[in-house]
């Protein structure tokens, strides 16, 4: 896509890949890059995780070129978590670094892959303020929150990951898809558990909140099934505006035409929960209200 105006920068889209340790991110980044090279698209990876080793990706942005979680941790002395929010510190002191490297790659698509401390996201400002640059800089991104799907199996985890993504997307301040990972695997947990009758209050009330207001919502993902990819990607391309350029949605809808609609179903999700909960066909908050 190119801009009207000749003195503005052309517009970049890309997805903002983040979510909690062992959530998928880099596995997502990689079946992403793969799924849109087939698509036609021209992407690039670009790693901003520190602690990233072995990549088993092409990178054409590596932080690690800037800084390594290992010299922080060694030169400070510092621990893992205090490692990363210095070295997110030092990549927003710095950000000239990167502007030179992303120059490299215009009229590309871009996947960044960044670190899994999920107080980068919820109360630090460096990512968040890494992130504004990047729009100032005329990207159009999408955050792509992942989470794994074996939460659902368990009624207390699912309820704090409700919490930690809507506290993550008021934070990050960008448009946002929280994606249901490794939906392939949650059969292997089995049905839902009850909440604890301890909490059984704040339980209610928090699932009010989040299902009466519809304030989170989860894509599922698949990162096998060439359907659940189209169905994130749709849903990302909506949430950063790609799918408005006709070229580009005329490609898609060549290539893809045995593909899923533009439009997110809840549905799907709903369907996974009822799935687990078959005994009695009710919603998290009806179980939670029988308690």
């Amino acid at each position: 896509m190119t801009s009207s105006n000749p003195s503005k920068p052309a517009l970049q889209f890309g997805q903002i890949v983040i979510g909690p340790p062992g959530s998928g991110k880099t596995t997502y980044c990689r079946g992403m890059q793969e799924f849109l090279s087939h698509l036609g698209r021209k992407v690039v990876i670009v790693n901003l995780d520190p602690a990233n080793e072995g990549l088993p990706y092409p990178c054409a942005v590596d932080i690690s070129e800037l800084v390594t979680l290992d010299d922080v941790m060694d030169g400070l002395k510092l621990g893992p978590n205090g490692g990363l929010i210095y070295s997110m510190e030092y990549l927003e002191a710095n950000m000239d670094w990167l502007e030179n490297k992303l120059k490299h790659h215009h009229g590309y698509y871009f996947l960044f892959d960044c670190p899994g401390q999920v107080e980068l996201y919820t109360h630090h400002n460096s990512v968040k303020n890494i992130f504004a640059q990047l729009s100032k800089w005329n990207f159009r991104l999408t955050a792509v929150h992942l989470v794994d799907s074996h939460y659902c199996a368990d009624p207390a985890k699912f309820i704090s990951v409700l919490c930690t993504s809507l506290s993550t997307m008021l934070h990050v301040e960008l448009p946002h898809v929280n994606v249901l990972s490794k939906m392939d695997l949650i059969e292997q947990y089995g049905k839902l558990d009850p909440f604890f009758k301890k909490f059984h209050h704040l339980n209610v009330k928090l699932a009010e909140v989040i299902q009466d207001y519809s304030l989170v919502s989860f894509v599922p993902l698949n990162i096998q099934d060439k359907e659940s990819m189209m169905q994130v990607l749709r849903t990302v391309d909506k949430a950063n505006g790609y799918c408005f350029g006709d070229l580009e949605e005329r490609n898609l809808q060549a290539m893809m035409s045995a593909a899923v609609g533009a439009d997110f179903q809840f549905s799907t999700t709903l369907s996974v929960q009822e799935k687990y909960m078959e005994a009695t066909g009710k919603t998290v908050k009806d179980e939670v209200m029988d308690l």
